[in-house]
C-alpha cells in the first residue's frame, strides 16, 4: 500500500520509533529541529513594523528541506509531530510555511509519550497549529534577539570584542556574582560545642550541651566552655526527661524538568545538559529486543507534577503486588504546583509503563540511560507510596546544673523510603541515630567530654542543582532554558566551575557592573520573572505578543541611547605572568576559561600556545619520591593530581592527597568526600580517619 501521509518530527530516533508504530501508510521524516530562524548576520527584526521577524532557512538545512519538499509532493496529508511545547509548536509552524501546509487544516499531532497506543490515539485527533503558543515562542526569541543584538555591539565597542549579553543568562551570572560578594563580605563568628560520650550498659551514644540552669546559653568563647566544664567536673549523669513522638515523612513529587536536573546532579553527578540529552534518548525510544523500539519516559520538558489517572492506577497495583498493601496510601497522592507560574501543560516526567522496571530493560540501555531511567522509575513509584513513620526520641540528661540532650529516631514503618529518598544540596545524611532504651532516672556512665571550636560558614557557592532550583523559585526561565543557560554563561567565560561550584570570572563581573549601571531592568529578578509571566500569558492567548514587546522596547531603547553616550571605554589588560612562551619567547598571560584560569601566550593570535596553571599542593610524589604532586585539569575540566615529573613519573590520582602520612604504615593518605563528611583513607593499609576541618588536607 502506497503511503498517503507525511509525518515530520525533530529527530531520526523519534522518526524511527513512530514509523514502526504507524506502518506503511505513513512516511516519517526528521527535520533535525528548526529549519528556519532569524539570520545570524543581522538583527532580523523590523522593530518599526510591529517587530516583524525576517526568517531564513538555517544554513546547512537546505538539503533537509529539499528532502521534506520532495516527500510532500508524494502524499495527500502532512502531519507535524514536533515536541508538545512552545518550541515544538514553532517548529511545526515554520515547517507548515516552508511546505505550503494549509494552516486552517488539522495538521498538528501531539503526544506526551512515544508509545504505540499514545501515538495512534494522537493521530485520531489532530488539531490546528496553536498560534498563541507560536507567538509566545516568537516573542521570547525576538526579545532575546533585541537584548543580545542591541547590547552586544555596545559591549564590543566599549569593553572588548566578542562579548555578548543575554536576558536570562545575565540574571544567572548576577545571582552567582551576588553570592560571591556575600562570601567575600562574610565575617566568621566563633562558637563552641560540647559533646558528651555517654553509655548505658554496653551501648554508647552522644549528647550535646543544651542548657545551663534551665536556660539556653550560647557558647561563643573558650571561657564559656570552661565555665561548663568546671560545673560538670565530677558530676554524675542521669536521664531527667524522655520525650517520644511519632513523625510522618512524606514522599517527594514526581519529577519536573527542574527537579530531575537537580536530583541527577546530586545522585548521578550529571550536568544539566547531560541529563536532558539522556532523557531525550529515553523519551524518543530505545530498542527493547522483541518488544521493538519503545519510548521509556514521558516528555521531559515540563513543570507539572501531575500523573495521568491511568498511570497512577498502574503504579498503585505495582506497589500493592511488589511491596504489600500496607505501602499503598488510602488515596492516590496529588501534588500541588510548586509555583503560580507552573504551566501544568504536560504530566510529570515518569516511565511510560511502570511495569518496565529498571532491571527488566537494563540489558538494552547504556550505563547513563539505565541510571537515569532508574532514578525516574524509583521517584515515580515512591511518589505514590505510603508515608514513612518514624519514632523520634528526645532525651535530656542532667549533670548538676547542666543539661545535655540526645536526639535519635528509628523507622517504625519505611513506606516510600523502601524505594527512594530525595537527595539534598548540603551533603546532609538521612542516616538515623539510634538511642538505647532510656527512662527518667536511668544513670549513665561518662566515657568522654569533647569541647570543639567552630566558626560560622559563609553561604555556599552555587552548584548546578542549587542554581537551577534558585532560577525556578525566582521564576527565571522555563524548563527548556535551564541547561542551555548554564552552558552559555560557561562557554562565554562569564563564570567558571571550581570543585563543581560556580564562581564569577573577572570578565563576568565586569559585564554585570556595566549592565547594572545602564540596563538595571535586564538584571532585575522581578522584572525578568514578570516578563516570563507575560510570555506565559501570550501562550495562553490572554496577552498580545506585539504589545508585550512594545512595552519592553519603549524603555529599553531609551536605555540604549544613554548607554551609547555615557558608557566609558574600558581597557582590559591581561595579567602578565613571569613564565615565558617556549615557542616564541613572549611572556605568558593569565586568561579565564570555562574551567578557571590558564596561561596563554601574549603573542596571540600569532602564537596560540596555552598552558595549564600548575598548583603544587605540598606533597612529595609517593611513587618516584623526587617530584611534587600538583593539581591539574583533564580536557573536560575535571581536577586530578599527578607528579610534576610527568612523563618520567606517571603517578596520578583523582582524589586529593593529604599532607599527613598514614600513622600506621607512613604511606600516602587521600581525601574522600561523601555525605557522611570528609575522611582520610590510606592508599596501602586499611586505616581510615574522619576529619572535620581541612588542617590535615593538602592546601
Amino acid at each position: 500500500m502506497a503511503a498517503d501521509s507525511l509525518v515530520i518530527v525533530e529527530s531520526p530516533a523519534k522518526a524511527k520509533t513512530i514509523g514502526k508504530y504507524l506502518g506503511s501508510k505513513y512516511i516519517v521524516k526528521a527535520s533535525m529541529g528548526h529549519i528556519r530562524d532569524l539570520p545570524k548576520s543581522q538583527i532580523g527584526v523590523e522593530v518599526e513594523n510591529d517587530f516583524n521577524p525576517k526568517y531564513i532557512t538555517i544554513r546547512g538545512k537546505g538539503s533537509i528541506l529539499k528532502e521534506l519538499k520532495d516527500a510532500r509532493k508524494k502524499v495527500k496529508h502532512v502531519y507535524l509531530a514536533a515536541d508538545p511545547d512552545r518550541e515544538g509548536e514553532a517548529i511545526a509552524w515554520h515547517l507548515a510555511h516552508a511546505l505550503d501546509v494549509d494552516l486552517t487544516q488539522d495538521c498538528r499531532v501531539v503526544f506526551n509519550e512515544i508509545t504505540k497506543q499514545a501515538v495512534k490515539d494522537a493521530f485520531k485527533t489532530p488539531r490546528k497549529i496553536n498560534m498563541d503558543l507560536v507567538n509566545a515562542q516568537q516573542a521570547r526569541r525576538i526579545l532575546d534577539r533585541l537584548v543580545g543584538y542591541k547590547i552586544s555591539p555596545l559591549l564590543w565597542k566599549k569593553v572588548k570584542k566578542g562579548l555578548s549579553a543575554g536576558r536570562v543568562q545575565s540574571v544567572a551570572v548576577k545571582i552567582i556574582m551576588d553570592r560571591e560578594n556575600e562570601i567575600n563580605a562574610f565575617v566568621p563568628e566563633e562558637y563552641w560545642s560540647i559533646t558528651a560520650q555517654l553509655a548505658k550498659g554496653d551501648t554508647t551514644f552522644e549528647a550535646k550541651f543544651h542548657r545551663l540552669n534551665g536556660e539556653k546559653k550560647e557558647l561563643s568563647s573558650e571561657a564559656d566552655v570552661q565555665e561548663i566544664l568546671n560545673e560538670i567536673k565530677g558530676a554524675s549523669y542521669k536521664v531527667s526527661e524522655v520525650k517520644e513522638k511519632e513523625r510522618q515523612r512524606h514522599p517527594s513529587a514526581p519529577f519536573t524538568t527542574s527537579s530531575l536536573q537537580q536530583e541527577a546532579a546530586r545522585k548521578l553527578n550529571f550536568r544539566a545538559a547531560k541529563t536532558m540529552s539522556v532523557a531525550q534518548q529515553l523519551y524518543e525510544g530505545v530498542e527493547l529486543g522483541k518488544e521493538g523500539t519503545v519510548g521509556l519516559i514521558t516528555y521531559m520538558r515540563t513543570d507539572s507534577t501531575r500523573l495521568a489517572t491511568s498511570a497512577a492506577e498502574e503504579i498503585k497495583e505495582l506497589i500493592g503486588s511488589k511491596y504489600g498493601e500496607a505501602f499503598v496510601p488510602e488515596t492516590p497522592r496529588q501534588f500541588t504546583k510548586k509555583s503560580a507560574n507552573a504551566q501544568d501543560a504536560h504530566e510529570a516526567v515518569r516511565p511510560t509503563s511502570i511495569l518496565r522496571d529498571p532491571e527488566s530493560v537494563k540489558a538494552y540501555l547504556s550505563r547513563d540511560q539505565f541510571r537515569l531511567y532508574k532514578l525516574i522509575w524509583d521517584r515515580t513509584v515512591a511518589s505514590q507510596m505510603a508515608s514513612a513513620i518514624l519514632d523520634t526520641l528526645s532525651v535530656d540528661i542532667s549533670a548538676k546544673t547542666v543539661t545535655f540532650r540526645a536526639v535519635g529516631s528509628k523507622v517504625r514503618f519505611p513506606g516510600f523510603i523502601k524505594v527512594y529518598v530525595e537527595g539534598n544540596d548540603d551533603g546532609a545524611t538521612d542516616d538515623e541515630k539510634f538511642l538505647p532504651a532510656l527512662v527518667p532516672g536511668d544513670k549513665l556512665s561518662k566515657k568522654d567530654i569533647s569541647p570543639k571550636q567552630h566558626f560560622t560558614q559563609p553561604p555556599p557557592r552555587y552548584t548546578e542543582a542549587r542554581l537551577v532550583k534558585t532560577l525556578e523559585e525566582l521564576g527565571i526561565g522555563r524548563p527548556s532554558t535551564y541547561a542551555p543557560t548554564l552552558e552559555t554563561i560557561q562557554r562565554r567565560g562569564y563564570i567558571a566551575m571550581e570543585e563543581k561550584k560556580f564562581m564569577p570570572t573577572e570578565l563576568g563581573e565586569l559585564i554585570i557592573e556595566q549592565m547594572e549601571q545602564f540596563f538595571p531592568e535586564i538584571l532585575d529578578v522581578e522584572f525578568t520573572a514578570h516578563m516570563e509571566e507575560d510570555l506565559d500569558h501570550v501562550g495562553e492567548g490572554s496577552e498580545d505578543w506585539v504589545k508585550v514587546l512594545s512595552e519592553f522596547y519603549e524603555s529599553f531603547e531609551k536605555r540604549l541611547i544613554v548607554a551609547e553616550e555615557e558608557m566609558k571605554e574600558i581597557e582590559i589588560e591581561d595579567e602578565v605572568s613571569d613564565e615565558v612562551c617556549e615557542k616564541c619567547g613572549k611572556f605568558l598571560v593569565y586568561k579565564m576559561g570555562r574551567f578557571g584560569k590558564f596561561l596563554a601566550c601574549s603573542g596571540f593570535p600569532d602564537c596560540r600556545t596555552t598552558k595549564p596553571i600548575i598548583k603544587d599542593i605540598g606533597v612529595t610524589c609517593p611513587k618516584c619520591k623526587e617530584g611534587h604532586v600538583v593539581e591539574r585539569r583533564s580536557k573536560k575540566g575535571r581536577i586530578f593530581f599527578g607528579c610534576d615529573h610527568y612523563p618520567e613519573c606517571d603517578f596520578v590520582s583523582w582524589d586529593r592527597p593529604s599532607i599527613k602520612p598514614c600513622p600506621k604504615c607512613n604511606s600516602l593518605m587521600i581525601e574522600k568526600r561523601n555525605k557522611q563528611g570528609n575522611k582520610l583513607q590510606c592508599t596501602v593499609c586499611d586505616h581510615v580517619e574522619l576529619v572535620e576541618d581541612n588542617d590535615d588536607l593538602a592546601e
